[in-house]
C-alpha cells in the first residue's frame, strides 16, 4: 500500500467519531417541561413517545429530548423553562397551566406546546383555537371544566354525603380559579357545602387530609392539577386510611385504588402531544396546528373500594361506566 493512501486511511478514520458526534449534536432538541417528578408520569411520558414515533421521531435515534422536572416546587420553573431556550430546543412540550405560562414567559419564537385543563383562549395562552396565534398551541383536555359534572357524579354515588372537601393546588392559580368558579354554584344547586383545602406539596396534602378527617368532611374532590395528579398514590392512600370517598379527575387514581374519576383520556392527551412536537420538528408551524380539544370522556369506578367503604353503586352509573375495577 502506497503511504499517500494509508494516512488518508487513518485520517478518515480518525475523522469518524468526530463525524459521529457532529451527526448527534446535529439531531434536534425536543423540550419537556413538567412540574412534576418523572416516576409520577411513566405512562404519559411513554404515551408522549408513542405520538413522537407516529411521526418518525424516535428519541436517541433522530431526535433528542431534553427533560426539565420541577420536582412539585412550582418557582423552579421559569429557570428550567430559561434553560431550554439556552439550550436552543426545537420545540417545548408543556403540561399545565403553570409549566405553559413559563414557556411562554421564556420565549416568543421557540415553538411550545401545552396540555391544559381550562379553556387557552381564557388562560390567555393563544387567540384563535383553530389557528392559534404567536408560537403556542397544544390540547385543551376540559377537565376543569367538568367540575360540576364529576361532582353530580359525586352525588350520585354518595348521596348522603353533605360536607364535601375540595382539595386544590394554589400554586396552579389558573386550575384552582376555574375549578372553585364552577364548583360553588354546582355544590349549592346539589345541596353540598363546600369548603377549600389547599395543597402544592407532598407534607400539605398529608396536612390537609388530616384537617379533612378532623372536620369530618363527608367526601373530598380533588382538583384537576398536574401536582395532584402527581400525588394520585398519596392521595388514595390518604382516603382509604380516613375512609373517605374521594372523586379523581384522572384514571389513574381509580386503577390504584381511589373510589372513581371522570375526565379526559390523559394518556391520549400525552400521545398527542408527542405527534405535535413530531410535527413541528418535521417543519409544521404552531399557527397551522389547532388546538386539539378532548372529546371523550372517562367515568372509572373501584367496585372493590366501593365495596370496603359500604358504599352501594348505582346500577346506573355501574352501565355508564368506561371502566369497573372489581
Amino acid at each position: 500500500m502506497r503511504r499517500r493512501d494509508f494516512i488518508n486511511i487513518v485520517g478518515a478514520a480518525a475523522a469518524w467519531p468526530f463525524a459521529a458526534h457532529a451527526q448527534q449534536a446535529a439531531m434536534p432538541v425536543i423540550g419537556f417541561l413538567d412540574v412534576r417528578s418523572p416516576e409520577t408520569i411513566g405512562d404519559r411520558l411513554a404515551a408522549f413517545r408513542q405520538g413522537l414515533k407516529e411521526t418518525g421521531c424516535v428519541e436517541g435515534d433522530n431526535v433528542t429530548i431534553a427533560y426539565r422536572w420541577g420536582e412539585n416546587r412550582t418557582e423552579r420553573l421559569p429557570e428550567l423553562a430559561a434553560d431550554l431556550v439556552h439550550l436552543k430546543a426545537a420545540v417545548i412540550a408543556t403540561a399545565g397551566p403553570p409549566a405553559a405560562f413559563a414557556a411562554k414567559a421564556a420565549t416568543t419564537t421557540i415553538p411550545s406546546l401545552f396540555i391544559v385543563a381550562d379553556d387557552p383562549v381564557l388562560l390567555g395562552l393563544v387567540t384563535n383555537l383553530g389557528r392559534p396565534a404567536g408560537n403556542l398551541t397544544g390540547i385543551n383536555l376540559f377537565n376543569s371544566e367538568l367540575a360540576a359534572k364529576r361532582l353530580a357524579l359525586l352525588h350520585e354515588l354518595v348521596p348522603q354525603a353533605r360536607r364535601v372537601a375540595v382539595l386544590v393546588d394554589p400554586a396552579d392559580a389558573a386550575n384552582t380559579a376555574s375549578t372553585l368558579r364552577d364548583i360553588d354554584p354546582a355544590g349549592r344547586a346539589i345541596g353540598f357545602q363546600i369548603k377549600t383545602f389547599n395543597a402544592s406539596s407532598s407534607r400539605e396534602v398529608d396536612t390537609a387530609f388530616e384537617a379533612i378527617a378532623n372536620e369530618r368532611q363527608d367526601a373530598v374532590f380533588v382538583g384537576a392539577s398536574p401536582s395532584l395528579n402527581g400525588h394520585h398514590v398519596q392521595l388514595v392512600q390518604l382516603a382509604a386510611y380516613h375512609r373517605i370517598p374521594a372523586s379523581y379527575a384522572v384514571r389513574e387514581s381509580v386503577e390504584v385504588g381511589g373510589l372513581m374519576s371522570y375526565g379526559a383520556n390523559i394518556a391520549d392527551a400525552f400521545r398527542q402531544l408527542g405527534v405535535y412536537a413530531g410535527r413541528i420538528i418535521k417543519g409544521a408551524k404552531p399557527a397551522d396546528l389547532p388546538v386539539v380539544q378532548a372529546t371523550k370522556f372517562e367515568l372509572a369506578i373501584n367496585a372493590h373500594t366501593a365495596r370496603m367503604l359500604g358504599i352501594p353503586v348505582p346500577p346506573t352509573l355501574l352501565s355508564t361506566a368506561d371502566r369497573v375495577i372489581e
